[in-house]
């Protein structure tokens, strides 16, 4: 079982081989105590700092990752709010799995707001997913709603079930699918975070779905 002073050592190691996160490795603080990881520091993008923080989630015993990292732009080619917007609208709008037309942008002080609503959850991670590298933008608040068409709960339970019997990286065995309506509840073990949130992905990506509470622990370990 891993050490908490292990799991520290192997999120850094992670992180340094991140090609994203090698030039600012050394800025990042890690600390571990019992699976909660928590990240600290400065970076100069969002993209970066999300980087950080699915680096985290990749290492073997990490359960909970919390993220204090800042993210402060070099001052070389600062964007104001209205060059990151425009930036962001034609992001959006060159990305086929996208309907701009449906997404409302607004900025403030580099911060990104996504309003609005799309008929599917790989729309709305498509949009955040779009612009997260753009120069300038410090964070994505992404509160676009789904509205998708109703489909009847057992159809949702049975589509989300096979595709995880059909997933070569999950135990399809020990995860639990509870449907009511559209809103889907997961439950059951898993042996890492990364496997959580494949869970998790599979779930949003079944039409009809509105909500996904994931309550998939993460197999325990003892630390010492």
């Amino acid at each position: 079982m891993k050490t908490n002073e292990e799991i520290q050592k192997d999120v850094m190691q992670e992180i340094k081989w991140d090609p994203q996160l090698r030039t600012v490795a050394t800025e990042i603080g890690i600390s571990a105590k019992e699976g909660v990881v928590t990240l600290s520091g400065i970076v100069d993008t969002y993209a970066k700092k999300l980087a950080a923080e699915k680096a985290a989630q990749r290492v073997h015993g990490v359960k909970v990752v919390a993220v204090d990292i800042e993210v402060k732009p070099v001052k070389t080619g600062v964007k104001t709010d209205t060059e990151i917007a425009e930036a962001i609208k034609n992001a959006l709008m060159w990305n086929s799995a996208v309907n701009e037309d449906r997404i409302e942008v607004k900025v403030d002080n580099g911060w990104v707001y996504l309003n609005g609503n799309v008929e599917w959850e790989y729309e709305k991670r498509t949009a955040e997913s779009a612009i997260k590298n753009l120069l300038g933008v410090r964070g994505v608040t992404n509160n676009i709603t789904i509205k998708s068409k109703f489909i009847d709960a057992d159809e949702i339970k049975n589509k989300i079930a096979a595709a995880f019997s059909r997933n070569a990286r999950l135990d399809a065995n020990t995860i639990r699918v509870e449907v009511i309506g559209s809103n889907v509840s997961l439950k059951g073990t898993v042996r890492s975070w990364t496997e959580k949130e494949e869970a998790e992905r599979i779930a949003w990506s079944s039409p009809g779905v509105l909500t996904v509470d994931n309550k998939i622990e993460i197999f325990n370990e003892v630390f010492v």
